[in-house]
């Protein structure tokens, strides 16, 4: 089984090996489920349109899986209940598209 290759980009943010974990990982319990994630691309961000919340995170998690490519993006003032959250979106979204491409076959 090949893993699949993943790009984590961070932007306005310092890089973390914590996270870094956590989205490898995160990756991985997702390609469990359908091993039709050609790519995967997680951005990082601090949008800054915001000027009357906290400081918000971004989160956005960019599936490349063979003919339905997904995309999430999770907002939050933590960006690890954002990353967390998105996660948690991605999962959901791999395990119908997997539930429909087995009931397919």
């Amino acid at each position: 089984m090949m893993k699949p290759a993943v790009d984590v980009v961070y932007r306005d943010l310092d890089s973390s090996a914590a996270l870094n974990d956590i989205i490898t990982k995160k990756l991985e319990k997702l390609s469990r489920y359908t091993d039709q994630i050609v790519h995967s691309r997680v951005v990082l961000d601090t949008p800054h349109h915001h000027k009357h919340k906290g400081k918000q995170y971004r989160a956005s998690i960019e599936l490349d899986i063979v003919g339905h490519p997904v995309a999430i993006t999770q907002n939050d003032e933590s960006i690890h209940v954002a990353v967390r959250d998105a996660f948690s979106s991605a999962e959901r979204k791999v395990k119908q598209l997997a539930a429909r491409q087995r009931s397919t076959r």
